[in-house]
């Protein structure tokens, strides 16, 4: 098993954004972060889970911790079935999803990886997940200054 923990973080929505994952696996810890000059949080969180995704070399089961109700509860409430299933638009026809080529990116690997996701209090005592908002927001400093 996997463990991924993720995070975004935004200076401003939109605005400056950074992302974070750490990788556990038998022992090993792998942490990997990014950079956006504008972008919103959701995209943020959203992009830590992908780029954690694109480190996994062959399928595994997998189980990604984040404190973003936005990414589990697609997949854990069903959104992301229906969106596709309706053109990648809200229930009511009219709007499009919002950040989609993320969305679809994720679906993907679904399709390769045993993926569970769990919803984490953000900003109290899990420490990964204190660990990746610290490197998402390390993330906008380093490239503000």
């Amino acid at each position: 098993m996997v463990e991924i923990y993720t995070d975004g973080a935004c200076s401003g929505n939109p605005g400056p954004g950074g992302w974070a994952a750490v990788l556990l696996y038998k022992g090993q810890k792998k942490e990997i972060t990014g950079y956006e000059a504008d972008t919103t949080n959701n995209r943020m969180e959203l992009t830590a889970a992908l780029k954690a995704l694109e480190c996994l070399k062959e399928p595994c089961d997998v189980a990604i911790y984040s404190d973003s109700a936005y990414l589990v509860d697609a997949f854990n409430k069903n959104w992301l079935e229906r969106w596709e299933l309706n053109g990648w638009r809200l229930s009511g026809g009219k709007n499009e999803v919002k950040n989609a080529d993320l969305w679809q990116s994720l679906a993907r690997f679904a399709e390769t990886h045993n993926i569970r996701y769990v919803r984490v209090s953000g900003h109290a005592d899990d420490e990964m997940n204190n660990k990746c908002d610290e490197l998402a927001v390390a993330e906008i400093k380093k490239h503000k200054s």
